[in-house]
């Protein structure tokens, strides 16, 4: 059966149709080309003939055409547009003229960078040119890695080996630098808050570098739609940039559909769990033939769902599965299997995370399914792009979990449609990150005393300043008007570029020939490898016998139960030193360093099929703690009178809710970047106490910012809160409340009065 006629059944099925609060269908559009620009290789033009691509798009034509002229770009247009070969024919006409030059390729996974590697090698294949391409990460063996430096046309890399592996051995890429003409960042919107930060400082020393050896290399951007593509761009690259936004590519016609589980408590105001509703709705889709892709919001409703999926699918004995999983901690291997799979045609459905957001290439869906809004906008517009062949009818659903922030979408569908996409941030001066990285550039080339502040290798204004005190301090020296590093380990095996350490754990099938089945990163381990746990993975089920938390292995054997397990992870923080604190209206603030800890506690056994808690265990892992830094203000007796104890939770969840997602816009970072934690009573204040604390371990400088602006801060909080036309509380302020009765709203409005001069 064609998607049509799955859409029409949709429609007018009576276990479902009441749930679709919202069809909206966004017409076809056709593509439109433009002329090769003046001077393409004719080599290029007949290869890309023989590959089925006689015309360029419009934005794939200025994309060219700009960068041939030296003009570093952002390109931005939706997904399976063609951006790939914005930055691949503007580097191969040019590696073609000059067999010197070199070109470096920055993904920000992996697997990303494995793919595109497969599309730019084909189309090399095509030319019969010697352009030698390779990878360049940290599993790339030591013999290798001598080969990529000295005979590498491209390299592709991450921002972490380029920060830890390249820039600080630049005496041993001597070529590449010499001769470096293009730097391309693909999937530049993952380049926000923290980890945006760093980049953006790892691009300095890239300039840096670059000077030295003088090259001048022109920067190919690549981003899913944002608010502020140019700003995020020169923001990362350090140089203007041209916005390409005119997208040429060819969309067939869409249907965006928003479905609101129907209640199963009306007096309680439960609803149907979102799972069960997407796998309502994807088997339909598997079941009329239609290509499908379902995103789940964790690894485990991953498993759960391809299980569910798999069930509900009639297969002969012996036939490969028609949906498969796909998410991190499967090996590399099975996740290409399923990529390919994907784009020829043999799998006919997936279930993953969101790691299939990115650009890997998976072929034109024609259904995606998403379990919960994603968070974002722009990720959920990534989402929904996942399905659409350019000349055919596509369908998107977004089926609402029982989060407030999904009751709010389902009940204002047009939230999705008509608001803009969120705008990516940086702050590539923040005070801690900046300085970090000048320590890496000074050991990688010595810093001259007459070295221009500003530009793109500069660090800014106080940059003097800041290396005359690492020489106080003794971390450089200064002598023949250079300030040199000093110490004998290079600073950028220091300096992690993500806020989340990246140490996994194995998970090993036990048996006569044990074998690597998957493998967790750490933060996830004590939720998902604990022992007594189910571990999910394929669809299959494994029992964790035993977990070797300090070699960092689990073992496992595999059952079949009927049960899976969800672990409890509690947080708390302590206070551990204050570095200053001011009197504020209705409040103290103060600032200092904090203690967070993290610690999985319980886990319960859940039924597959109706979600019934059959049990319980205990779980006994050491604590995670990070330290790290916080803003935190503890009201007066004054802020509170006259609340009651529930009226004072509301307004401090609330409050808390707001600043957490506004300090970012002052702070030019990603809302990923801070945590909140409202306390009724502190253990170390005594008073009701909201603590705004950094995600990254020793912070970089936000929670002493937040401290500086605390007045500021106040100020806009009560007057986008008061501004805001909601009556209960919305995403856009206080956090969206399903009731109309809520009182958080009006407690947040009555104690940011008292707090806001």
């Amino acid at each position: 059966m064609p998607l049509a006629g799955v859409l029409d059944s949709l429609r007018n099925d009576p276990e479902l149709a009441a749930g679709f609060v919202e069809w909206r269908e966004l017409p076809a559009a056709p593509a439109r080309y433009a002329p090769w620009p003046i001077g393409a290789d004719p080599r290029l033009i007949d290869a890309l003939a023989r590959r089925g691509i006689g015309e360029l798009y419009t934005h794939q034509a200025a994309a060219f055409g700009a960068v041939t002229q030296r003009r570093s770009i952002v390109v931005v247009t939706p997904t399976a547009s063609g951006k790939t070969l914005c930055y691949n024919l503007p580097v191969l006409q040019t590696l073609l003229a000059q067999p010197d030059a070199r070109a470096l390729y920055i993904f920000p996974t992996k697997a990303l960078a494995q793919d595109q590697m497969e599309e730019l090698r084909g189309l090399i294949g095509e030319l019969s040119a010697d352009i030698r391409t390779f990878t360049y990460h940290g599993d790339t063996a030591a013999d290798a890695r001598r080969k990529v430096r000295e005979a590498g046309h491209v390299v592709v890399t991450n921002p972490d080996m380029l920060h830890t592996g390249i820039l600080p051995h630049h005496t041993k890429w001597v070529k590449l630098f010499e001769n470096l003409r293009y730097v391309v960042i693909d999937e530049l919107h993952q380049y926000r808050g923290v980890f945006g930060s760093h980049v953006a400082n790892v691009i300095r020393r890239l300039h840096r570098i670059c000077r030295f050896y003088g090259s001048d290399p022109v920067f190919i951007c690549c981003s899913a739609t944002i608010a502020n593509p140019r700003e995020l761009a020169e923001n990362i690259v350090r140089t203007p940039v041209v916005l390409i936004d005119d997208n040429g590519a060819p969309r067939g016609p869409k249907v965006i559909a928003v479905y609101n589980p129907p209640l199963v408590n009306r007096e309680l105001g439960i609803r149907q769990a979102a799972i069960d509703a997407a796998r309502s709705i994807g088997t339909r889709l598997l079941q009329g033939g239609v290509q499908t892709i379902v995103f789940a919001p964790s690894r485990v409703r991953v498993e759960l769902l391809l299980r569910y999926l798999r069930e509900s699918l009639t297969q002969r004995p012996g036939e490969a599965p028609a949906v498969e999983g796909y998410r991190g901690g499967y090996l590399p291997s099975e996740r290409r299997a399923v990529e390919r799979a994907l784009r020829e045609g043999r799998l006919r459905g997936v279930v993953a995370t969101n790691a299939l957001e990115l650009g890997v290439d998976i072929g034109g869906l024609d259904a995606a399914v998403l379990t919960g809004y994603p968070g974002s906008l722009a990720s959920a517009w990534q989402q929904i792009g996942r399905a659409g062949r350019r000349q055919e009818l596509a369908l998107a659903v977004l089926v609402a979990s029982s989060s407030p922030l999904n009751q709010y979408v389902a009940s204002h569908p047009e939230y999705l449609f008509e608001t803009s996409p969120e705008a990516g941030l940086v702050d590539p001066d923040n005070l801690l990150v900046r300085v970090s990285h000048m320590k890496c550039a000074a050991f990688e080339v010595p810093v001259e005393e007459a070295e221009p502040p500003d530009g793109p290798c500069g660090f800014g204004a106080d940059a003097r300043a800041l290396l005359e005190t690492l020489a106080s301090e003794d971390v450089l020296v200064r002598a023949g008007g250079r300030y040199h590093w000093m110490a004998e380990a290079f600073p950028a095996e220091g300096v992690s570029l993500r806020t989340a350490a990246i140490d996994n754990f194995v998970v090993i099938e036990q048996g006569p020939k044990p074998r690597v089945i998957g493998e967790v990163d750490r933060p996830a381990a004590p939720l998902l490898v604990h022992e007594e746990a189910i571990y999910m993975h394929g669809g299959a089920q494994y029992h964790v016998d035993r977990l070797d938390w300090h070699e960092k292995k689990a073992y496992v054997r595999r059952v079949d139960v009927d049960y899976y397990t969800d672990a409890n992870l509690a947080v708390d923080l302590e206070v551990l030193e204050p570095f200053e604190d001011a009197p504020a209206k209705g409040c103290h603030v103060e600032h200092g360093e904090v203690a967070v800890r993290d610690v999985a506690t319980v886990f319960k056994k859940i039924t597959l099929d109706t979600h019934e808690n059959v049990g319980w265990g205990r779980i006994s892992i050491p604590e995670e703690s990070r330290h790290t830094t916080s803003y935190w203000l503890a009201l007066d007796d004054e802020a509170r009178d006259g609340m009651t104890r529930a009226e004072l939770q509301d307004a401090l969840w609330g409050v808390a809710h707001l600043l957490r997602h506004l300090a970012p816009i002052f702070l030019m970072c990603d809302p990923r970047d801070l945590q909140a934690v409202a306390q009724i009573r502190s253990p170390f204040t005594g008073r009701p106490t909201l603590f705004l604390y950094e995600n990254q371990p020793g912070g970089v400088g936000m929670a002493r910012r937040l401290f500086e602006i605390h007045p500021q801060l106040m100020a806009a909080a009560r007057e986008l809160v008061v501004q805001c036309g909601c009556s209960a509380g919305c995403p856009g302020c206080v956090g969206p409340s399903v009731s109309e009765h809520a009182a958080n709203k009006r407690a947040a409005v009555a104690l940011l009065r008292r707090l806001a001069e």
